[in-house]
């Protein structure tokens, strides 16, 4: 198929374009875009009009109206498209009304589980494909003993992210953190670089190397879908700490590292892990067998396949639906001719 969307979740696009199929991703003239090789290309958003699309993936909200407008049709009813949902309600936990919930041409899939639970999402028709990581390696060492966290806009985001709680895990073992705009935590937190040592944001590969050196990933976010950068240090061999909200318990066995709604059994388990390597090493493996065995790119991309055929295949049949049968004209005898004229001027 050729697959039209835009490039904006990178570790979940870097997964879904290693598919077998060709996808269009618009971007200005010049833009420097990773990605995967194989069938992704970049295309001029000026030219979509006469291009051939099969179906189009959308991501945001503000796609679904600059799709039309580039491709000059109505999508769901004129071409097939689906929406993904990446994220969890924003405003409102569990009643708030998804944008394309009054509508069923247009399917919304859900990463999670737990985002399907808790979206409003009405007519439209919901499915979940869960989340597929293109695996690293076990490039874990573990050498560093200091915590590893991965996270973006912490100090915009605040308590979504959990960043209110950093300062306590930062009590248990130095903090290492990644990400966009985490130079701005020490200040906001107060935090010494004895406590906390901002890396940045790094291209990915970099970031898989510099994060496998730590010995425990810390995973504090509140509210959310579930992090792909916590699935990523789980492919690194890494020993998870994790808050059980949203998804994460489908996600993280205990034998992974630790798992609970407290913190304090997560700043327990930080210290008897920065002070164990060994300890600290099983349970990384078990974290790496686990998401190894769930989140792999060959169940992602059948199920993913799988999907796009049904609502490319259930679009042909609306349209047909919608424009009906052409009615077989047939050429009636003189005799039949006269007859139905008389029957008509009476």
């Amino acid at each position: 198929m050729r697959i039209l969307l835009w490039h904006v979740h990178g570790a979940w696009s870097d997964g879904f374009l290693r598919g077998e199929h060709e996808y269009l991703i618009p971007a200005d003239r010049g833009a420097d875009l990773a990605l995967p090789r194989g069938g992704a290309r970049t295309v001029d958003p000026a030219a979509l009009r006469e291009t051939d699309v099969d179906i189009v993936v959308l991501q945001r909200v503000e796609e679904l109206e600059l799709a039309e407008r580039l491709l000059g049709r109505r999508l769901g009813s004129e071409l097939p498209a689906v929406f993904v949902e990446h994220n969890t309600p924003k405003e409102r936990p569990v009643t708030e009304r998804h944008f394309l919930a009054e509508q069923s041409d247009i399917p919304v899939v859900h990463v999670t589980h737990f985002n399907r639970l808790v979206w409003d999402c009405g007519r439209a028709t919901t499915r979940v494909i869960e989340h597929g990581i293109p695996d690293p390696g076990p490039l874990y060492t573990g050498e560093l003993p200091s915590l590893g966290l991965v996270v973006n806009e912490p100090v915009r985001r605040g308590r979504v992210t959990g960043t209110d709680l950093i300062p306590r895990f930062a009590e248990a073992a130095p903090i290492d953190c990644f990400g966009i705009d985490t130079d701005l935590l020490p200040a906001a937190l107060e935090l010494g670089e004895e406590r906390l040592r901002v890396v940045g944001d790094l291209p990915t590969a970099r970031l898989h190397r510099e994060l496998a050196r730590r010995r425990v990933y810390l995973h504090t976010v509140r509210w959310t879908s579930l992090g792909l950068s916590l699935l990523e240090a789980m492919h690194l061999a890494m020993p998870v700490l994790v808050f059980d909200t949203t998804e994460a318990s489908r996600a993280v066995p205990p034998e992974a590292g630790a798992i609970s709604a407290d913190p304090d059994d997560l700043v327990r388990a930080a210290r008897e892990l920065i002070a164990d390597p060994e300890e600290a090493r099983r349970r990384g493996a078990a974290a790496r067998s686990s998401v190894r065995e769930r989140y792999g790119l060959e169940r992602f991309h059948a199920e993913w396949d799988a999907l796009l055929h049904d609502v490319v295949e259930s679009a042909t049949a609306r349209r047909r639906r919608r424009s009906g049968p052409r009615p077989q004209l047939q050429d009636p005898s003189p005799a039949r001719t006269t007859a139905l004229l008389e029957g008509a001027d009476r």
